[in-house]
């Protein structure tokens, strides 16, 4: 039945139910099912974190908004509609936004609630076979963002299937390319650096460590979406120019999977400053000669 609780921030959820092998990376604390398809979820962000931020002493970094929004949806995937934690997620879209003051800085913690509602839910059989997601996010009871996130979830058996040859596969077969150097993309560190030195003007191959504790968390067979749009994140830093813009809109489409056994493009187009200081860049991924995802991003500059 429906609770009327509140949500409760006391204690991160159980970390195999956001796919995270080390308790320090979940945020997501609690789950509320307000009724038919409408969720609240409770999460705190960090007073600072070794991947996300902040960015800077003013600013939580809104990549950490994102991480939180991917979290609630594999939350309420498995606990209000019982996908199995053996199912593989496939993303088709992601989309957030977030304001300047909703990522701001307190010198503590930061608890904010997901207001949740599922569309387009879609089964297979008597299982769910995916759906779409939209969020809106409050903190202190004040609305900071909103998102959409729509995915398909598969049985061990189909996910086998359909990654063939590259079932098997680690990020330790990528090489390990030369990074640009890190305070070019706000970061103090050589392997939170996500583009390498460039060939030629707007593209950027991607790059990352294998070892990663944050990106790598657990075992994965493809590049995640999530290292794909900090990827696309950090060059549209370095095609702007700043290196501590903040990415508070993003919108991605994924149509295939990037793979870690050939090189993957970074082709960036920056568009000129508008009045809200904000600059869209798009970012296409490209591996293979072809568009394996796509992205917009609205960079607030520093």
């Amino acid at each position: 039945m429906p609770v009327t609780r509140s949500v409760d921030f006391q204690q991160t959820i159980p970390r195999s139910l956001v796919h995270r092998a080390a308790v320090s990376e979940v945020f997501v604390t609690d789950l509320n099912v307000l009724g038919e398809g409408r969720f609240e979820v409770g999460a705190q962000w960090p007073r600072r974190h070794s991947f996300f931020g902040p960015r800077t002493r003013a600013f939580h970094d809104p990549m950490l908004y994102a991480e939180t929004v991917r979290q609630a949806g594999l939350l309420i995937a498995h606990r209000a509609y019982g996908v199995p934690l053996s199912h593989g997620f496939l993303s088709d879209h992601k989309v957030y936004s977030v304001s300047e003051a909703g990522v701001a800085t307190e010198g503590r913690p930061i608890d904010v609630v997901l207001e949740v509602s599922a569309h387009e839910v879609e089964h297979r059989g008597k299982n769910v076979g995916g759906m779409r997601l939209d969020y809106e996010c409050f903190r202190d009871g004040q609305r900071i963002g909103t998102a959409s996130d729509r995915w398909r979830c598969v049985s061990p058996a189909v996910y086998r299937r359909v990654r063939g040859d590259h079932f098997a596969a680690t990020p330790f077969q990528a090489a390990l390319l030369p990074a640009v150097a890190p305070a070019l993309v706000g970061r103090d560190r050589a392997e939170d650096v996500l583009v390498a030195e460039a060939p030629a003007d707007g593209t950027w191959s991607l790059r990352f460590d294998p070892d990663h504790s944050v990106l790598f968390d657990h075992a994965v067979d493809h590049v995640p979406g999530m290292v794909l749009i900090e990827g696309a994140r950090q060059a549209a830093l370095l095609a702007i120019g700043d290196p501590y813009a903040l990415p508070l809109s993003v919108e991605f489409e994924f149509g295939s999977y990037v793979e870690f056994d050939s090189d993957c493009q970074l082709v960036v187009e920056a568009d000129d400053t508008g009045s809200d200081r904000t600059r869209t860049v798009r970012v296409e991924v490209r591996q293979n000669g072809a568009t394996a995802a796509h992205g917009t991003l609205g960079m607030r500059l520093s």
